[in-house]
């Protein structure tokens, strides 16, 4: 017996199933790249997979040695300061791209039904996408870092009735510590890869069950619909994208390489505590309010934005015609944009 009929006895391929997938209709639309943003966080998310795996090998997860390992990555290490630079890069790229995607959803409505549990999971996906990256910006423990573990536990211990739990859960007890290093740690290494490998997972098997919404433009609603095969068009159309954006990973690595601040000291603190861009309109919130508004205005925005299909289905029959969901999506997005601007330029 021949190697290829072992090969196809041993490992059977459905041919028909294969053809029938590769032969998938794709809506003409998502010939324009800014339609397929989809798929960057996905891209992003397996090269933080893959620089994270090589980033353990150096890491060590104890209070006292976790800065200079970092340290040892990024000033010692043959191209470590490359793989440091394009796992952070990756998470920034990712984290932006996701925003722009659901925006991009909630924009078209492509929220609507059959398609509203998805957009529960890609609500999910982008909060377990924030909380990657914040365990992973506390794992360096420098200075910056540590304060923020300590503000963002802070904030988690003022949700009301939950809210002590739920911090020294974090916590690994009273004080940030070791036992809190060594959570973050495995939260950042373990748990949340696997969460968000099983969204993504769900997700992707939502679209495919559902198929991807057809847009039509101005000027397209009486044509015909139009379509493109999957194979080769759409998957050459995602190489493409791809390739430019791991050049533009790579270029920003290189032109600006991620930096260490000092190393965390308990005993002092930082005169302005700056979280990661993705953070700024939360913590400007919390600056202009009290710590329990602070956290329940974060917490029913999230809800509001989690149960969004079904909120924008009751305001269209409360007001038909109005789109009056499209109006308070676009005030919300101002004051995020405003309260990001202020904590850039304010103090």
């Amino acid at each position: 017996m021949g190697f290829a009929t072992w090969l196809k006895q041993s490992f059977p391929v459905d041919q028909e199933a294969l053809i029938k997938l590769t032969a998938e209709p794709i809506p003409n639309h998502l010939k324009r790249w800014w339609w397929a943003l989809g798929g960057t966080p996905l891209y992003m998310f397996v090269v933080q997979v893959i620089t994270g795996i090589m980033l353990i090998f150096y890491y060590v997860p104890e209070t006292d040695k976790a800065y200079e390992s970092i340290a040892y990555i990024t000033y010692s290490s043959d191209f470590g300061w490359l793989i440091r630079s394009i796992h952070r890069w990756s998470s920034n790229i990712m984290i932006a791209a996701l925003l722009l995607h659901m925006m991009r959803v909630f924009f078209t409505r492509a929220y609507q039904p059959p398609r509203d549990i998805n957009w529960m999971f890609g609500v999910v996906l982008f909060l377990l996408t924030l909380m990657f990256g914040f365990t992973g910006y506390s794992l360096v423990y420098e200075q910056m870092s540590y304060w923020a573990m300590q503000v963002g536990t802070g904030i988690a211990g003022a949700t009301p009735i939950v809210g002590h739990w739920i911090a020294d859960f974090m916590r690994g007890g009273s004080e940030i510590g070791q036992n809190t290093l060594t959570r973050f740690y495995l939260f950042h290494v373990v748990l949340l890869p696997v969460l968000i490998a099983i969204a993504i997972g769900v997700h992707v098997y939502l679209i495919r069950a559902h198929g991807v919404t057809e847009l039509k433009f101005k000027g397209e609603e009486d044509q015909e619909k139009k379509t493109f095969p999957l194979w080769p068009d759409h998957v050459f159309t995602e190489l493409i994208m791809v390739t430019i954006i791991m050049i533009l990973l790579i270029v920003l690595s290189l032109l600006f390489p991620v930096q260490l601040g000092e190393p965390a000291n308990p005993n002092v603190t930082p005169l302005h505590i700056k979280p990661e861009w993705y953070f700024y309109p939360v913590f400007r919130w919390l600056k202009i309010t009290n710590l329990l508004v602070g956290v329940l205005g974060p917490m029913v925005f999230l809800l509001i934005l989690f149960f969004w299909p079904f909120i924008d289905k009751f305001l269209d029959k409360l007001f038909p015609g109005k789109e009056v969901g499209l109006w308070i999506g676009v005030i919300g997005m101002l004051l995020i944009c405003a309260f990001t601007v202020w904590e850039i330029f304010g103090h």
